[in-house]
């Protein structure tokens, strides 16, 4: 399977690179490992802030608000109990709690492969990433001309200064190793960009034939 390759300043290149069948068309008729990953990286990264005070927490309460019997209702040894008002919080969060999910390497590899089967028609290789200067005006042109519109995914081999500096201030380009590459960011782009040091990477870490 070819895809369109560029030069990095943009001109169309006379080899078109070449995707592995069994990475970019792998079989997607169990969208199971997809789930799986995705649900797992949004779990991955929520923080648990939310805190709620139980009945020992809430100030006040100390006194009984009546005597035990006698009065014809309903016992009760603290007007900070769940069921009043300004009472405490049965069961809410604590801060503690904890949402990461864990996934088997062969669960991450499959997903990884069934999203960059189902983005396939939108990759675009290019031989090296480098805009002019490093500019972020040199980068929006060149993405430009090689026809990345829209939310990019940028897959580099190396994040070094230069790359950072010339997409910091994109608001419209996620900018990924090729090794850190996940399931998220490839299905929310519209448009995916790989160098050919990041496909070889990426060819050499999910093309393994024990899995």
């Amino acid at each position: 399977m070819s895809v369109p390759t560029y030069t990095s300043t943009g001109s169309k290149s006379t080899n078109s690179a070449k995707l592995k069948k069994s990475i970019f068309s792998a079989d997607i008729k169990q969208h199971v490992a997809l789930k799986q990953a995705y649900t797992a990286y949004l779990s991955n990264g929520r923080q648990n802030l939310a805190q709620t005070k139980n009945r020992g927490d809430v100030r006040g309460g100390g006194r009984k608000p009546w005597r035990q019997k006698g009065t014809g209702r309903a016992r009760f040894g603290s007007s900070r109990n769940p069921i009043w008002r300004g009472g405490g919080v049965a069961f809410g969060p604590t801060g503690s709690e904890n949402y990461t999910k864990k996934l088997t390497t062969q669960t991450k590899h499959t997903a990884l492969r069934q999203a960059l089967t189902l983005q396939s028609e939108y990759i675009i290789v290019i031989d090296a990433f480098k805009p002019k200067d490093h500019k972020t005006a040199a980068t929006a042109k060149l993405l430009e001309k090689i026809g990345a519109n829209g939310s990019v995914l940028l897959v580099v081999a190396n994040k070094d200064d230069g790359v950072l500096r010339a997409t910091n201030n994109i608001p419209s380009i996620q900018l990924v190793q090729a090794n850190y590459l996940n399931v998220y960011d490839l299905l929310n782009a519209d448009s995916i960009v790989i160098e050919s040091k990041a496909l070889d990477l990426i060819n050499e870490w999910l093309g393994g034939s024990n899995e």
